[in-house]
């Protein structure tokens, strides 16, 4: 947390403008990587920087944040996606997580159509090969749902944290 210069109000890390009194927030100076002294095979560290991402929470009215966080948390609900993007147009907190989900979303049903057709050609070839790579290409659904409990869990602490790997791409404005 840092404070703010003019009225001494805390506020998130990443804010830009002050929620209190609206002055411009002068970001502290970058700090040494603290991982770098840390094991490179340490399993926890790996995880914490993957989900590293942009936190752009600041930029969300807290009270949209609030009314909307159920509509964050249906967003990463495959299809119940559409839920917010009908129910809370006018919402930013809910249009940001429905675009998360939505993208999630496509790239799941991409993979799965992906991974039938390959399964599909290796069975050709063997019944037996085909069952292997068709298990072991579900075995990336995991990361779907990693993704998606990633999600659910920023929208109810009511955050707008970018999702690893696919968060940086919009498809809702």
């Amino acid at each position: 947390m840092i404070t703010c210069k003019n009225c001494g109000a805390e506020l998130q890390d990443n804010a830009t403008f002050c929620t209190s009194c609206g002055a411009k927030v002068e970001q502290p100076a970058a700090q040494p990587n603290q991982n770098a002294n840390q094991n490179p095979n340490d399993f926890a560290a790996k995880v914490a920087s993957f989900n590293n991402t942009a936190d752009t929470t600041a930029e969300f009215d807290p009270k949209d944040i609030e009314d909307n966080k159920v509509m964050g948390v249906l967003a990463y609900l495959s299809w119940l996606v559409l839920i917010p993007i009908l129910a809370a147009p006018q919402s930013k907190f809910a249009r940001y997580h429905a675009n998360q989900g939505l993208v999630l979303a496509i790239v799941e049903i991409g993979w799965i159509i992906v991974s039938m057709i390959l399964g599909f050609i290796f069975g050709l070839i063997s019944w037996y090969l085909g069952m292997i790579l068709g298990t072991l290409l579900n075995l990336v659904n995991i990361v779907f749902l990693v993704f998606a409990i990633l999600g659910i869990v920023n929208a109810a602490q009511g955050k707008a944290k970018e999702l690893p790997i696919i968060g940086k791409i919009r498809l809702l404005k």
